[in-house]
């Protein structure tokens, strides 16, 4: 394990920028990391990635689409070894330790190597070969260089094989094309999961065979009455062959039997009274839910569940679960029973927000923990029944929570986190007793107030990066203050990339990151 000591502001710009310690400009941190200054490589003109075949072949692809543009080289994807000068790309790894995700590099006068045991690890490492160069190889015309990759010996693997961000697509909608931009983003940190929250009591946004009314009435809103919008099939399945390029599996989730307004809007026979009310797009919570036991209400279940099913290849599909007042305890716990055991009859693996530990849960269901205030109640409740647990804690992952008071975006219930706040915990500690039950974190943005990407960019950066380095990087090796100094070397890039972060004043920002 590498020690990377603590940088003053000074720094900064050094250590995102041809610093020989590479250590200074890597996010997350690397399980593993030996600076080796003596032994580094310059990616020349007549480079080549060299790909064993098959599955590597695609992510060479990917190398060279990223590093192209800067570099102005050819940079041709080869099927060989690997000689001088090449970088490298193997999957022969055979190193139990790496598991599914992590990957070795290894940089030498001759040339790169990275390997992997499975494709995804091979993702891994060419985002960490991004990071080692110069922020300019974010560029997207040709740069003067030398594109000098430093001297290191890296063997990296995640704390938790799940690392998600979720996206609140039902307050205001948002297009595909944003929605990829998103996972490019995502991706050059090691998020591997994306939780599309496609449903809410002010829009519905996926298209369901046999049920039109939720597209044409339900999707025609967003909060505060703005125009809507929704995914066709194609628009979905778009969206989830671009994550799976990029190694992110897509969780949907229909948030149900609370927070279904839109339904019930559309759809006369879901509401006890077989009344469809307007659409409330105010944003206030637990006014709706769904007429418990009625023949439609289980028909409607049916039906999107099996049609999140068949067009979702990833392990599992969120059936919401929260803030259901206006549910009573008893239909609350039979409906999430029923509806956990229809997603495990499609063959997926039931994922809710935390409340829904009251309902009879399938063994092997994922509970969202989110809502610090209950002392961790719910996430004991899920755990006694064979739940696995990511955890969300709100006061430190809900990325739509304001910065401070001042910030203009947001919101602020449970509480303002600073940078500092949104690093500075242990998912392991964060329901004591539990470590062993947690399988990952989660940054959800919930979009109330935030209705262009430019919004969506300015609330998750730089706080989704921390969240990536809380979910991969073992805690022993993470503080603050070797932390900040890193955060602050993504600066540049992020503005070459033109993605709208916040420039916190906690963090050392090089010049060329801000402004």
């Amino acid at each position: 394990m590498v020690s990377v000591p603590a940088m003053p502001a000074s720094s900064a710009a050094g250590a995102g920028e041809g610093n020989a310690d590479p250590t200074g400009r890597l996010v997350p941190l690397p399980i593993s990391l030996v600076p080796e200054p003596a032994s580094s490589f310059v990616i020349g003109a007549h480079a080549a990635i060299a790909v064993s075949g098959g599955s590597a072949q695609q992510i060479g692809v990917d190398l060279a689409d990223m590093l192209r543009p800067a570099t102005g080289f050819a940079l041709p994807v080869v099927t060989r070894s690997g000689s001088a000068g090449d970088i490298t790309l193997g999957l022969a790894a055979n190193d139990p330790t790496l598991g599914a995700e992590g990957y070795t590099l290894v940089v030498s006068h001759t040339g790169v190597r990275i390997e992997a045991n499975q494709p995804a690890g091979l993702f891994d490492g060419i985002q960490t070969l991004r990071q080692l160069l110069s922020s300019q190889i974010q560029a997207s015309s040709a740069q003067a260089g030398p594109w000098v990759v430093p001297g290191v010996r890296i063997s990296d693997y995640p704390r938790y094989a799940y690392r998600g961000a979720m996206l609140d697509l039902a307050r205001h909608f948002f297009p595909v094309a944003t929605v990829e931009k998103y996972i490019d983003e995502l991706a050059m940190y090691k998020i591997n999961v994306l939780h599309l929250h496609l449903s809410d009591d002010q829009g519905w946004r996926l298209a369901v065979d046999g049920w039109p009314a939720l597209t044409t009435v339900g999707s025609k809103t967003a909060v505060g009455g703005g125009s809507g919008g929704f995914y066709t099939t194609s628009d979905y399945t778009a969206i989830v062959k671009y994550a799976q390029a990029h190694f992110i599996a897509v969780v949907p989730e229909i948030d149900m039997p609370g927070h279904v307004g839109a339904a019930l809007s559309s759809y006369a026979s879901l509401n006890c009274d077989g009344v469809a009310p307007p659409i409330n797009t105010t944003e206030t919570v637990g006014h709706t839910s769904l007429c418990v036991g009625k023949p439609a209400v289980d028909q409607f279940l049916t039906a999107v569940v099996g049609e999140l099913a068949r067009l979702t290849p990833g392990p599992y599909i969120h059936i919401g679960g929260d803030e259901a007042a206006s549910t009573s305890a008893s239909d609350y716990a039979f409906f999430m029973t029923q509806a956990a055991q229809v997603v495990k009859a499609d063959g997926k693996t039931p994922m809710g927000w935390e409340d829904f530990a009251t309902a009879a849960l399938p063994t092997g269901s994922i509970a969202q923990y989110w809502d610090f205030r209950n002392g961790g109640a719910l996430a004991r409740q899920a755990v006694a029944q064979g739940a696995q647990l990511v955890m969300s804690p709100a006061d430190h992952t809900y990325l739509d929570q304001k910065y401070t008071p001042a910030t203009s975006l947001g919101l602020q219930w449970a509480g303002t986190h600073e940078v500092q706040d949104a690093y500075n915990w242990d998912p392991a500690t964060e329901v004591p007793g539990l470590a062993a039950d947690v399988i990952g974190v989660e940054g959800p943005l919930w979009t109330e107030t935030l209705t262009s990407l430019k919004d969506l960019q300015y609330m998750a950066w730089p706080r989704m990066a921390e969240l990536a380095e809380v979910g991969w990087t073992p805690q022993v090796q993470r503080n603050w203050s070797t932390f900040a100094p890193r955060l602050a070397a993504q600066g540049p890039a992020w503005k070459l990339l033109g993605i709208n972060y916040y420039a916190s004043p906690l963090v050392p920002w090089p010049e060329n990151a801000v402004g």
